[in-house]
């Protein structure tokens, strides 16, 4: 793993006895010693510290900002408040998606996280889109922490008053532990919780003092995929892909009402209006074994009506779940499938997303 990127926190990792991985081209942990499954439950019922610095941050600056990104995505950006932030996706000519992102509304423009993986290319894609309209510049000198859970917001009020003042999706610039912050109520388990944008160089004297707080633990790409998966949260390169659109993948809900010009508009629009294709469902799997991603899916009459996204054992639940895209005409909850699993039939029900609630903290809850 010597030609691997390392977070500000790698050094960390390690002296907590993490177990790396190679993930999107970064040495990441996927574990530390007490396992995934502890991790995945200490972060529902607790609060579980992240290391997301892999992930990708820019900022797209002057008057025009909004306006151009808008014009790149299905949703609504120019209309969204100072110090707010929405979920989209970045769509190519052909509907697909080039990455899911979040956005963050800024008084001279906008901010962007992208998947780690996409990166490279959605910094490319962007400085093309956005040359003579607005400025891009990446920031590649600061680090992304993630505190999630029931007592997060118990441990952060701690250091920051201003940063658990805020209802899901809202931002503000704090100071914890001495370091110039940026908070956002966000993040990627379904629970209540932040992410932080800080420095890089704070970003190991934060985390230190984070994990010191009583009922924080580490918690690694392991359990943070199994978290993100019983929230019914998209993967990119899962869930979303170049050749899915947001409408397959149950992304609906982004879109601005009456907004037609973004990249491959025409099809997703006459998609989501004509109510065609495939979808993305939840699937409880009956008994023990694991559906994995790829697994191909059968009706009753074997014939093969989608594929797996994601699977993996369920924690919370104690049973295998998983993702699917499957075909419109089975995209109901009730029906039953199978997948092929190593030459044998594994009996599935298809039900709704999410598999476990969420406990976002919004107005009002």
């Amino acid at each position: 793993m010597t030609d691997l990127k390392q977070t500000p926190l790698a050094a960390l990792h390690r002296e907590l006895g993490a177990k790396m991985t190679a993930f999107a081209g970064y040495q990441m942990p996927v574990q530390y010693p007490r396992g995934i499954i502890h991790e995945h439950l200490h972060c529902r019922s607790r609060a579980g510290f992240f290391d997301i610095s892999h992930m990708g941050q820019c900022l797209v600056l002057g008057p025009a900002a909004a306006e151009a990104i808008e014009k790149l995505t299905p949703g609504g950006i120019a209309d969204l408040p100072v110090n707010s932030q929405k979920y989209s996706v970045l769509t190519n000519a052909q509907g697909g998606v080039i990455d899911d992102i979040i956005v963050t509304r800024l008084a001279d423009g906008v901010g962007l996280i992208v998947n780690a993986g996409c990166k490279d290319k959605d910094f490319a894609y962007l400085r093309e889109k956005l040359a003579g309209t607005a400025t891009f510049r990446e920031l590649a000198d600061r680090a992304l922490l993630a505190l999630q859970g029931p007592e997060a917001a118990a441990v952060l009020a701690k250091f920051s008053s201003e940063a658990t003042a805020l209802n899901f999706l809202q931002v503000c610039d704090t100071n914890i532990a001495g370091a110039a912050c940026t908070v956002s109520r966000s993040g990627y388990t379904g629970e209540d919780g932040f992410e932080i944008s800080l420095p890089a160089e704070t970003a190991e004297r934060v985390a230190k003092v984070l994990l010191a707080e009583d009922g924080v633990e580490p918690i690694g790409l392991g359990a943070r995929d199994t978290l993100r998966l019983e929230a019914g949260l998209c993967l990119y390169g899962h869930e979303l892909n170049e050749t899915i659109t947001p409408i397959e993948a149950g992304l609906g809900w982004i879109f601005k009402k009456g907004h037609t010009d973004f990249p491959g508009a025409e099809s997703i629009l006459a998609q989501r209006q004509n109510a065609v294709g495939r979808r993305r469902v939840g699937l409880l799997v009956e008994g023990k074994i694991p559906v994995r991603d790829g697994a191909l899916l059968l009706d009753n009459a074997d014939s093969e009506v989608g594929i797996v996204s994601s699977g993996s054992f369920s924690p919370s639940l104690n049973r295998p779940i998983a993702m699917a895209l499957v075909d419109q005409r089975v995209a109901t909850t009730g029906i039953r499938l199978k997948a092929l699993v190593r030459n044998s039939a594994v009996e599935l029900t298809v039900c709704r997303l999410p598999f476990v609630p969420h406990r976002y903290h919004k107005p009002g809850r």
